[in-house]
């Protein structure tokens, strides 16, 4: 029988009153392993409506900032209050398919490794200058300077480090001092975890970047 009973799913929330309860519920009809159940969220001081549009998400947990601290801050904050066996992050909107957390979860579940990256180009190659294309090329470029940076300086050959799911056990991440508040956090915890000897697996996962007209905010995780 596995040891791992539940999953925290963590949702960094900052402003997505448009979203985030589409958001959650696509979350809480995602498809798990057998045997896995599912808790959320984290609220990173909204100044929108956004905490009103949580309290009409039943089966959640919120875990509030005063002030916006950021999004690492909130993940820290998510991962304290957790009380899963494993934690997957969430971005608040829906650019990576929640359908895809078995394959994220897969590699802890099997004991092989207890970090999981999901990787957006080892599902698609983005196309960029054609008809219906990729958007975000310079986002591209900046996402293709730190994977080649990572790699050099560590050791490694993976292909993404920008990927918008990554899953990892509360073990782990309680055992590694992360001190980024910021989208920064992700890079910290995988350098780190690296550092010390974890073995982190790679997956592919689907993503479909939104716009900035759409919500986007920042030139990092889950865009190209």
């Amino acid at each position: 029988m596995s040891k791992f009973k539940k999953i925290s799913i963590q949702v960094p929330v900052y402003n997505e009153e448009r979203t985030i309860k589409e958001v959650l519920e696509t979350v809480k009809r995602a498809s798990l392993p057998l045997g896995l159940e599912k808790e959320a969220v984290v609220d990173d001081g909204s100044s929108d409506n956004t905490r009103e549009e949580l309290s009409k998400v039943p089966g959640i947990r919120v875990f509030s900032h005063d002030r916006n601290q950021g999004n690492g801050a909130a993940i820290k904050k998510g991962i304290r209050h957790a009380t899963g066996d494993i934690l997957l992050i969430q971005d608040a909107h829906l650019e990576c398919n929640p359908e895809d957390y078995p394959v994220v979860l897969q590699p802890i579940l099997d004991g092989f490794v207890e970090f999981v990256m999901g990787s957006r180009f080892l599902c698609e190659t983005p196309r960029f200058f054609a008809k219906n294309g990729s958007p975000f090329f310079s986002h591209f470029i900046g996402n293709w300077i730190i994977i080649r940076l990572t790699n050099f300086l560590y050791g490694r050959h993976r292909t993404d480090y920008e990927g918008g799911y990554k899953a990892f056990t509360p073990s782990l991440a309680r055992s590694i001092p992360v001190s980024a508040n910021g989208f920064e956090f992700d890079n910290e915890l995988i350098c780190k975890s690296i550092k010390l000897g974890h073995r982190i697996a790679e997956v592919p996962i689907r993503c479909k970047p939104r716009l900035y007209a759409e919500g986007k905010k920042y030139a990092g995780a889950t865009g190209w």
